[in-house]
């Protein structure tokens, strides 16, 4: 489906992103893996590899614009274009705001809104000379909906709602599409990092979600990458500016 293709994953080193890298390259895309940690990062590349897929990986921090330039740049460089961004790194901090710092809250904003902002112009200027391109932003459920003690979490996430919306508006005329994702309680390293500050049992977790999502179940990792995988295909490229919650049905509360 994607062969010839090259995807930039952010964050890709776990969770979300790991589980949309590793599906992209299973459907023949060459794909960029890019996060902190060099040795999770490694480990993605080789379980690519293993699985017949192409992948290469640069580390750095996306809170760095001069990264970020570098990251879409180089990744051209290597791979000859870029098809699809995916933005999907992020951090995320609980608590009422007066717990939080000047450097937290700047902390949020670089890494989750600034960050998709440099790639993205980046991406932009490649993809305008190619003719083509598909950026994919991962909110979060928390852009939608007000979840209690998440007021800078959200606010970022709400951003990048909107900062979706106008880029498409802005690139459809430069065959440019560009939609986001907003996951909902997904198990992932960052997410069980949250069910602990809850100081409830495993069990005790997954009995509250399941009472809470409509669905029945928490989400996972390939239930956004299956999302990234349809919206970055030509099967949907009429679809662009939308704002699709996977999330078992929350945010329909």
């Amino acid at each position: 489906m994607y062969s010839g293709k090259t995807v930039l994953v952010t964050g890709s080193t776990s969770g979300i992103g790991e589980g949309t890298a590793k599906a992209f390259a299973s459907h023949g895309a060459q794909v960029m893996v890019s996060g902190r940690n060099q040795e999770r990062a490694e480990a993605v590349v080789a379980d690519i590899a293993a699985a017949g897929g192409t992948a290469e990986l640069i580390i750095g921090d996306v809170a760095d614009a001069n990264f970020c330039e570098k990251l879409v740049n180089e990744t051209v460089v290597r791979f000859g274009r870029l098809d699809i961004l995916i933005n999907n790194a992020g951090i995320v901090i609980q608590g009422k705001i007066a717990s939080h710092s000047n450097a937290a809250w700047q902390a949020l904003i670089d890494t989750n809104v600034s960050s998709v902002f440099y790639l993205s112009r980046t991406a932009v200027a490649h993809m305008k000379q190619q003719g083509s391109g598909v950026i994919i932003n991962i909110s979060s459920e928390c852009g939608l909906i007000a979840y209690e003690d998440l007021a800078a979490y959200s606010a970022t996430k709400g951003a990048i709602v909107m900062f979706t919306k106008v880029l498409a508006i802005d690139h459809a005329s430069d065959k440019i599409r560009v939609n986001a994702i907003c996951p909902g309680d997904i198990d992932t390293p960052m997410t069980n990092i949250a069910w602990k500050s809850l100081n409830l049992s495993p069990e005790e977790i997954r009995k509250n979600l399941k009472d809470h999502i409509p669905i029945g179940r928490i989400g996972e990792p390939e239930d956004i990458a299956a999302t990234a995988l349809f919206l970055a295909s030509d099967a949907a490229g009429f679809i662009t500016g939308t704002v699709f919650p996977v999330d078992g049905g929350t945010t329909s509360r």
